[in-house]
């Protein structure tokens, strides 16, 4: 019997991006107590883009992955619930960086074999913009960045990628990692009936430890605080007041 055509999506838990953020008091990051969290936007369109792909009968299987500690689960089942087949979760409660998360999911891409790892350009809480690229040279096959727009046949994936001068069409050859930017698709909203089938599905918890990641920091963070408040515009009525604007703020 032939592998299943197995396509990875990894998920992160981020704040929600309806919510205001608060920097701690001390300054060592921002404060996540009791806040909404969420599946990354960037990653639900990715696990999107996985989800019409199996229903297109390009995909045998969708398998959702996250990294966290045991609160990680919840976005995982919203994984299960919008029609991931089944879940991974590295179970951890260290703050990983960019390169250890591309390590781990390179572990699970060693189990899983998928044809294809998808994930979202960057997440919302670092904007780091590194994972996607740091797996495809760790793995040491293909990538395509930002995409828009995604096709699979004869097993090449033709990405279109938002570039400063438009729409950029590339083909990569499977496997491969592509990362999903905003205008790729709209998610599918939940129904109940979905969210009650997901707590069935298959979900395995791995910890970090079994699968010999090097997770050691390579950053510290020295202080973390709340961006300057922008300051009030004004309205100026031709171009010499708005270069008499600009030099009174010190900008020319």
């Amino acid at each position: 019997m032939a592998d299943p055509r197995r396509i990875l999506v990894a998920l992160k838990r981020v704040v929600d991006y309806n919510v205001r953020v608060r920097v701690k008091p001390d300054g060592s990051g921002v404060a996540t107590e009791g806040a909404k969290m969420s599946i990354n936007p960037f990653d639900e369109i990715a696990l999107e883009e996985a989800l019409r792909l199996e229903e297109q009968g390009l995909a045998d299987e969708v398998v959702v992955c996250g990294i966290g500690p045991a609160e990680w689960q919840q976005q995982l089942r919203t994984g299960l619930a919008m029609g991931a087949d089944r879940a991974v979760h590295v179970l951890t409660d260290l703050e990983l960086e960019p390169l250890a998360v591309a390590r781990t999911l390179l572990a699970i891409v060693r189990r899983e074999q998928p044809l294809l790892v998808l994930l979202g350009k960057q997440s919302i809480d670092g904007d780091n913009n590194q994972t996607g690229q740091m797996l495809a040279a760790l793995w040491d096959r293909p990538q395509a960045t930002f995409a828009s727009k995604v096709e699979i046949r004869d097993g090449v994936a033709t990405v279109g990628r938002e570039v400063d001068a438009g729409i950029e069409t590339i083909e990569v050859e499977l496997p491969a990692v592509v990362t999903t930017d905003l205008r790729l698709n709209q998610p599918r909203y939940v129904k109940l009936p979905e969210i009650l089938k997901a707590k069935r599905k298959p979900y395995e918890s791995v910890p970090l430890a079994e699968l010999g990641v090097d997770a050691t920091p390579q950053f510290r963070t020295v202080k973390v605080e709340e961006p300057e408040a922008r300051r009030r515009g004004v309205v100026v009525r031709d171009a010499a007041e708005l270069v008499e604007a600009l030099a009174d703020r010190g900008l020319l």
